[in-house]
């Protein structure tokens, strides 16, 4: 079957993004989707998604701004002055191609017609394209992309590669419009896209008519359980209102492990293959001969108390070698759960039955089943997360031992409670514009607490606001410019607010030497002034008191 045009779905996600009804949005994909094979609704609703390859693939086309930026320019002639101006107004790179891709310097010698076969081979390229030399071979395949491309074409292309689709088809929409197209009902897909986990295959699937054989299989990550959040033991201890697992909360990296045929993978909470981060994890099942998928925690760890998170971060961002890694932060996987075993899911299966299973297969390894209480009243919950705190974890998860693992959902048998560390009152001193949504609007902000008489920057924040907010923070800041750079812009130290974080590390990112992480503003406080902000002296004395510290300058 010949491949369809491209054009045609950048036409219908054109139309997508142009609609707040959720349910035209489904409605324009659908009837669009009804016209394709399975191979061409595999690569459209992957495209949809804002993705050029399947979840799980350890491999993504992995074009950088920079890049993108001097292939426009290339082909187009416009002078990064234009450019600035353009992204300034529309805030969204995919944007900027299509403006500037209306008047090409250059011209592609035979003009064809992109399909999808077409722009699906190349994003394969661009994934497989490593190495020395790699950066001028990704060049030329994105460049022959834009040349070939119309605008609105050109436009979807770079907002694939960057990941910055905003259509407003999140994966709900997406998985009813896939239904829609192939006459699925909503409990069939609901079903087969939390078991083939990628929104393509899913579509694939659909179209073939072949969803309802869809099956837990090693290699094929599945979407996560995830647990619904409270803010009290009391709340927690009346939701179940009986007795129940509590599990310690560890920060570390969320993680399927799949074992078949003696080799196993690793997979994160996005589903994207991290096997080779944690080499530990894969030595830790060789003496396994069972062929499972098991859900639950990669986490720093030595003599038997867990490590800081952030010693991790060089692993994800692959910038040392696992020896040099080991040293630094060795991992212990903490496995919770048991999602398919010896060709069989296990999903349906109760969770005391589901541990059982787990603790037999991990038996003899080095592998850590979750610790767990049983809690029942408020005053245990209590206890349990107390302790947990204690030995340096997040807090507690707490399940009901009665229940199904529900793939992609905060099912009603989870439930998390954790606390911020605290909060500072600080004072923003630059800020930067957004981008899509927040495209025109001010909404990232760098903020400073009190060291003597100067002032010390130990964060960003871009969470917390309402837009409403944003719109008025965006005016003040306007009106408080000290040095407008384009992008971003210093003001005077005046508007202070207040932030929530989860810990503080040593950092040479700020001038403080200490950096927030997870800040969010809870709060403009209109009724403090610049004087009254926190000083240096409380994170200090915050970053003291921490069960876990880290100096990231030091890694």
């Amino acid at each position: 079957m010949k491949s369809t045009k491209f054009i045609a779905l950048a036409e219908a996600l054109e139309r997508v993004r142009g609609t707040a009804s959720k349910n035209e949005k489904v409605s324009i994909l659908s009837a669009y989707l009804k016209g394709l094979g399975p191979e061409d609704a595999r690569v459209a609703s992957r495209i949809a998604s804002g993705r050029s390859s399947q979840r799980g693939s350890r491999d993504e086309a992995q074009v950088g701004y920079s890049t993108l930026l001097d292939v426009i320019r290339e082909v187009t002639g416009a002078t990064e002055e234009e450019i600035s101006k353009v992204y300034l107004k529309r805030g969204d790179l995919g944007e900027v191609a299509e403006v500037l891709l209306g008047d090409k310097k250059e011209q592609p010698l035979f003009r064809e017609d992109l399909t999808l076969a077409a722009l699906d081979d190349a994003f394969a390229r661009l994934r497989a394209t490593k190495g020395q030399g790699s950066s001028g071979a990704k060049r030329g395949t994105v460049k022959s992309l834009l040349l070939a491309a119309t605008p609105l074409e050109g436009k979807y292309i770079v907002k694939v590669l960057t990941g910055e689709m905003r259509t407003g088809l999140v994966s709900g929409l997406l998985k009813e419009a896939i239904a829609g197209a192939y006459g699925l009902s909503d409990e069939e897909a609901e079903r087969a896209y939390m078991v083939l986990g990628d929104i393509g295959t899913f579509a694939e699937s659909a179209a073939k008519g072949d969803t309802r054989s869809a099956r837990i299989q090693p290699f094929r990550p599945v979407n996560f359980m995830l647990a619904e959040p409270f803010a009290t033991p009391g709340e927690i201890a009346e939701h179940f209102g009986r007795t129940v697992y509590a599990e310690y909360k560890y920060d570390g990296v969320r993680a399927q492990v799949h074992r078949s045929r003696g080799a196993v993978r690793v997979y994160s909470r996005r589903l994207e293959d991290v096997t080779e981060g944690f080499p530990e994890v894969v030595s830790a099942f060789e003496g396994s001969t069972r062929e499972f998928v098991l859900d639950g925690e990669v986490v720093p760890f030595a003599d038997g108390r867990p490590l800081p998170f952030q010693l991790l971060q060089r692993r994800l961002r692959r910038q040392e070698d696992f020896e040099e890694a080991r040293k630094k932060a060795p991992v212990t996987y903490f496995a919770f759960d048991i999602l398919a075993l010896d060709g069989e899911e296990t999903t349906e299966l109760p969770l005391s039955e589901r541990r059982m299973l787990l603790a037999a297969v991990v038996a003899g390894s080095p592998v850590r089943v979750a610790e767990s209480v049983d809690v029942t009243t408020e005053g245990e919950v209590m206890a349990a997360f107390r302790r947990s705190k204690e030995l340096g974890y997040e807090g507690l998860v707490v399940k009901d031992p009665g229940g199904a693992y529900a793939m992609g959902k905060r099912g009603s048998g989870w439930a998390k409670l954790k606390e911020e560390l605290d909060t500072l009152d600080v004072v923003i001193v630059g800020a930067e514009y957004g981008h899509g949504k927040r495209a025109g609007v001010i909404s990232d902000y760098t903020f400073a607490v009190r060291d003597g008489d100067a002032l010390k920057t130990v964060g960003k924040a871009y969470s917390g606001l309402t837009d409403k907010e944003i719109g008025e923070m965006t005016k003040r800041l306007k009106e408080t410019t000290l040095k407008d750079f384009g992008y971003r812009r210093q003001v005077r130290p005046e508007i202070v607010v207040e932030v929530a974080f989860d810990s503080i590390q040593r950092s040479g990112r700020h001038d403080s030497g200490f950096a927030l992480r997870f800040p969010r503003i809870k709060r403009i406080r209109t009724d403090k002034g610049p004087s009254e902000i926190d000083d240096i002296a409380k994170v200090e004395r915050i970053f003291a008191g921490q069960k876990l510290k880290v100096d990231e300058a030091a890694r």
